[in-house]
């Protein structure tokens, strides 16, 4: 490089690289903890970005990227992990409003409501749907 080569040729495209990847890092970090922190009800932009160190509005604008607002990413994790609580054999004897507080929770009417919205059917639907045996398919038998 001379000195008559600009400076953004080499600079900036490094820059803008680690920028992303800085983005992305943090925004997998965000997810990540949304995963492990799935059943706090405390569960929001505000104190994940207190946790993380940065503003709410920066934990918003990195979880834009994905098409999905912080709240929709919490809503579709707690039903997915309501859905897989349902299903477990070692669950059945749980009253479904104690999943949805497992899951995080706090307004059954909501989790209900968020629940049939989300998968189609009642958790209580779900729930005879897990507890149902799988149909076992015959070999076919020729006479011959």
């Amino acid at each position: 490089m001379d000195s008559t080569t600009p400076m953004y040729i080499f600079g900036e495209p490094q820059k803008l690289a680690t920028a992303r990847g800085t983005r992305a890092m943090r925004r997998s970090v965000i997810l990540d903890e949304i995963d492990r922190r799935i059943g706090d009800p405390g569960l929001s932009a505000t104190a994940m970005a207190a946790m993380l160190g940065v503003t709410p509005r920066y934990v918003h604008m990195l979880l834009k990227d994905t098409g999905r607002s912080f709240t929709h990413h919490v809503l579709n994790r707690r039903l997915e992990q309501a859905a897989k609580l349902l299903r477990d054999p070692q669950w059945r004897p749980r009253k479904i409003a104690e999943i949805a507080a497992e899951a995080g929770f706090t307004d059954l009417s909501y989790f209900n409501r968020a629940f049939r919205r989300q998968f189609a059917m009642t958790p209580s639907n779900m729930r005879a749907q897990g507890q149902a045996p799988v149909p076992v398919e015959m070999p076919m038998v020729c006479a011959g």
